[in-house]
């Protein structure tokens, strides 16, 4: 059960070379693959609920010898999200993406950057998580120049320079790492890292992880390939990013921060706290300076990423909640957010704010589907993005953890203000005039449907908050609890 995620997309991936002429026949492949995997991933909430964590050792070898995969409530919740959020944004892209770049290998590469994210999810080794990052950061490059336009190509340069060098930062931690224990093996390390002497070089190995996925979730000050690199693509690339590839670094922070970080906690406590609210503020407050529609959500990206790096420094059950609700929502919202700007490309052929507005007049249900995530996205109830904040803040205030809470709270407001500017100019404002008689376009319909869906899902989690609080919190609770981890990949 655990290895199907990343078999799945792999079997995929051979289908699709083997079918690379038949443009439909690949779209179709690619909509059952991610329906399965969605399903697959149902599956493996559904065990962790009834029966905790559990975890499965590659080819019969036992932990910490072998490769092992395992998934709590954490890595179950995330895998689940990525299943829709990849299937959501497959069919949206049948109608958006054009033939040149489908047929240059996209469904492939999507494939291959959900083995790889999938891969990280379940993985309870070090190296083979180095692994699965570099399977899902080639699939990245490659679809952050397809197409090779001069733009795409210029951001690329930045997006592969940085993320080479934190992959070498890892794999230089990875080695420090397994010299000073002698394991690579997750739960094995965590063990063992509460019998070591050596907290000076452990501290060391660990800080140069915290750059690593630093520069893979984008925090201050490692984030300048993020804006230079997300607005280059199709906005349908652009979506997937947004929703899977900077989680991916949060969650191993996440992982890390709670399974290895032993000594020095108070110290360790203030240096998240601060790169959180750094990355807070000067995400927003870029995004509240451009008049670019997929400049201001990418930069939002790094602006959200703060909160929930906020959650893993506040260390508790409840901080550790909402910050993994923080980050299923944004996964939901922020993705639905570049879905809608796509649209309003296709619509009226601009990201520019200064050449589009009237779209609530010409076309409500494309202003309504812009306007439900960025009201989530800046905190608005009755939207999830209000309770991830609302979590978050409470369980600041309750961990006195005073100054970045109310870091938080501004960096809300002025997040309310730049999403209140894309309505203003982009959708109620009149049309400039030079652009009046600009041919209004058709929407494809599956792109718009499944913008619709992903409303429909936003609408659904912020609705059934109060149910779903209960796995969030339990989620937080498996996280801090390092035994389990321990006892259910090593018994």
């Amino acid at each position: 059960m655990l290895f199907l995620p990343v078999i799945l997309p792999l079997a995929a991936i051979v289908l699709l070379l083997f079918t690379y002429r038949m443009k439909r026949l690949q779209q179709w492949i690619s909509i059952i693959s991610m329906s399965a995997i969605t399903v697959q991933a149902v599956m493996i909430m559904n065990r962790v609920v009834l029966d905790g964590p559990f975890a499965a050792q590659a080819g019969g070898w036992p932990a910490p010898f072998g490769i092992t995969f395992t998934a709590d409530l954490l890595s179950a919740i995330l895998l689940l999200a990525t299943g829709v959020l990849s299937l959501i944004v497959t069919v949206y892209s049948i109608g958006f993406m054009d033939d040149t770049r489908k047929t240059a290998g996209f469904w492939i590469l999507i494939h291959g950057l959900v083995t790889g994210v999938n891969g990280s999810f379940l993985t309870g080794d070090i190296f083979n998580l180095y692994v699965w990052f570099e399977v899902m950061l080639i699939s990245s490059f490659v679809l952050v120049t397809l197409g090779a336009e001069r733009k795409q190509l210029h951001g690329a340069i930045k997006y592969v320079v940085l993320n080479l060098i934190g992959s070498v930062i890892f794999l230089t931690a990875i080695g420090l790492m397994y010299g000073q224990t002698g394991t690579l093996n997750m739960a094995d390390l965590a063990l063992r890292l509460r019998e070591s002497e050596h907290t000076g070089l452990i501290n060391s190995s660990l800080m140069l992880f915290f750059i690593a996925f630093g520069i893979k979730a984008a925090v201050f000050p490692f984030y300048f390939w993020l804006p230079a690199s997300y607005p280059t693509p199709p906005v349908a690339i652009t979506a997937f990013f947004a929703g899977t590839l900077t989680k991916v670094g949060v969650y191993v922070i996440l992982r890390f921060y709670n399974l290895f970080v032993v000594t020095d906690l108070a110290t360790w406590q203030i240096i998240v706290m601060i790169v959180a609210g750094v990355t807070m503020v000067s995400g927003v407050l870029m995004a509240a300076s451009s008049y670019d529609i997929r400049k201001i959500l990418s930069f939002h990206i790094i602006s959200q990423i703060g909160y929930m790096i906020m959650g893993v420094g506040i260390a508790t059950v409840l901080g550790l909640a909402g910050a993994i609700y923080f980050i299923v929502h944004n996964m939901l919202s922020k993705t639905a957010t570049f879905l809608a700007a796509g649209l309003i490309y296709k619509y009226l052929g601009s990201y520019d704010l200064k050449a589009l507005g009237w779209i609530y007049k010409d076309y409500p249900l494309l202003a309504f589907l812009f306007l439900l995530p960025a009201l989530s996205l800046a905190g608005i109830p009755p939207t999830p993005g209000f309770f991830g904040k609302f979590f978050l803040i409470y369980g600041g205030f309750q961990a006195g953890a005073w100054t970045i809470t109310i870091v938080a709270i501004l960096v809300s407001i002025i997040t309310l203000f730049s999403m209140v500017k894309i309505w203003n100019e982009a959708i109620w404002k009149k049309i400039p005039d030079e652009s009046a008689a600009r041919q209004k376009n058709p929407l494809p319909l599956t792109s718009l449907w499944a913008t619709i869906v992903m409303a429909g899902l936003i609408i659904a989690l912020g609705l059934l908050t109060g149910y779903l609080s209960g796995y969030f919190l339990e989620a937080g609770r498996q996280l801090m609890d390092v035994d389990l981890y321990i006892r259910t990949v090593l018994h």
